[in-house]
């Protein structure tokens, strides 16, 4: 079984912008359940098929790409870190999210860079970068063949993840990548859809454990570690 963990940011479950993103995509990550309905006028059966790999992967923000397991650190070994860290860290504000267009991809960003968040993200990085296997060659290849430059190169080599440290960006993707005329329709929506949401700002007050049980399957939400707090 080919499976691999992931350390996300996402939103509590009670949370409305987790009700309104999963109601997006089409997927609850926590529950396995998927949803119907109209989402800011647009046709359900043409906004899944816009975000299928987006909805496989659950509403998030990378922090630790998904990863299989060192043969030796076991998913236990694996919550009880994540618990210890989360207890010695503090809060993040993000302040307010706008929808963004990253290439082809739309996504939620803050409004405003934030040193403190970067910081964050680096920890998060290294804290747990000895629970990662190694990639495989075939994986490796397949990152490697999307034109990343000589430092992403580097950190892909490193991390197994090209985008981390100076090259990380907080974002939580909203679709596949779109063409022009889908994109500039798509994001008028979903600024439509998030707006009630995108007027508060928003805190990073957690990190949530994602599962792949096997490649391919979609993530699920397994656990939520409070920064600050227990799990």
């Amino acid at each position: 079984m080919a499976e691999r963990f992931a350390l996300y940011f996402a939103p509590s479950v009670n949370s409305p912008l987790w009700d309104r993103a999963c109601t997006w995509l089409g997927r609850d990550p926590a529950s396995g359940e998927l949803m119907d309905g109209m989402v800011a006028g647009i046709d359900r059966a043409r906004l899944l098929n816009l975000t299928q790999s987006a909805q496989r992967y659950g509403f998030h923000a990378t922090l630790k790409a998904p990863m299989a397991l060192e043969p030796d650190r076991s998913l236990d070994a694996l919550t009880g870190a994540l618990a210890t860290f989360a207890a010695s860290r503090s809060k993040v504000e993000l302040g307010r999210l706008v929808v963004a267009e990253l290439g082809p991809f739309l996504a939620l960003v803050p409004e405003a860079p934030s040193e403190t968040l970067q910081d964050f993200a680096a920890q998060v990085v290294e804290e747990f970068e000895p629970f990662r296997a190694p990639l495989s060659l075939k994986d490796r290849e397949a990152r490697a063949a999307q034109a990343l430059s000589p430092r992403q190169q580097e950190l892909l080599d490193g991390y197994g993840y090209p985008y981390v440290f100076d090259e990380f960006r907080f974002h939580m993707t909203l679709t596949d990548a779109l063409d022009d005329p889908d994109r500039r329709e798509i994001k008028v929506a979903a600024e439509t859809w998030f707006g009630p949401e995108l007027a508060q700002p928003v805190e990073l007050d957690r990190l949530v454990l994602f599962h792949e049980p096997d490649k391919g399957q979609p993530f699920r939400r397994l656990a939520d570690f409070k920064l600050g707090g227990a799990a």
